[in-house]
């Protein structure tokens, strides 16, 4: 009998001693759902764009617009009208005779050819009365000019300057005119502004 109460003893604290490892403290285990919740988000670099660097569009040099005109009354007294300028090539450009006494007007649309252009004739078959006349020169908004054009004036025509330029009535950019009065005929002056006599060619 005391064999067997002593064999219980030691399966007794043989039992407790195992249980007492089973209850380790240590860190448990954790399932491979539970790391990828727990990882932490590695770093990304948030200013990516930030430190790439800007680019730099190419600095346009400003164009000092240059436009001279050349009028000349035909035999059958109707207006030419030619000049150079320094504009690119292929600009559009209005030209536009106008009567001072009356106000009718004639216009023309024509293009810069080699640093020149030409328009006409101006006038009514009939030809042109005497009296004072006025011939302009118009480099119409940037939004009307060819790519390579707006390329070199600008998409507003910003990249214009000089005396010549000024802002667009329509509130598209800048654009550019000339003009210059002309006498036809034997009329007296009445100003003294300057103004080029035309007799017939």
């Amino acid at each position: 009998m005391k064999v067997r109460r002593r064999l219980s003893c030691v399966g007794l604290v043989t039992l407790l001693a195992l249980s007492g490892c089973g209850n380790d403290t240590g860190p448990e285990e954790t399932g491979p759902e539970e790391e990828v919740a727990n990882e932490q988000p590695e770093d990304v670099a948030t200013n990516e764009v930030d430190m790439e660097p800007a680019v730099e569009e190419p600095e346009v040099e400003p164009l000092e617009v240059a436009i001279d005109v050349a009028a000349a009354l035909r035999s059958d007294r109707r207006l030419m009208v030619e000049g150079e300028t320094n504009l690119p090539e292929g600009a559009r450009l209005v030209i536009v005779v106008e009567r001072e006494l009356s106000g009718v007007r004639w216009q023309s649309r024509t293009e810069v050819q080699g640093s020149r252009f030409e328009a006409g004739p101006f006038g009514p078959g009939s030809g042109l009365p005497d009296g004072g006349y006025s011939i302009t020169v118009n480099l119409p908004e940037a939004s009307v000019q060819p790519l390579a054009i707006r390329e070199r004036i600008g998409d507003e025509g910003e990249h214009l300057a000089g005396p010549l330029v000024r802002t667009s009535r329509h509130g598209l950019g800048q654009v550019a005119s000339y003009s210059r009065r002309y006498l036809i005929g034997t009329e007296p002056r009445r100003t003294t502004d300057e103004v080029e006599v035309l007799g017939v060619e």
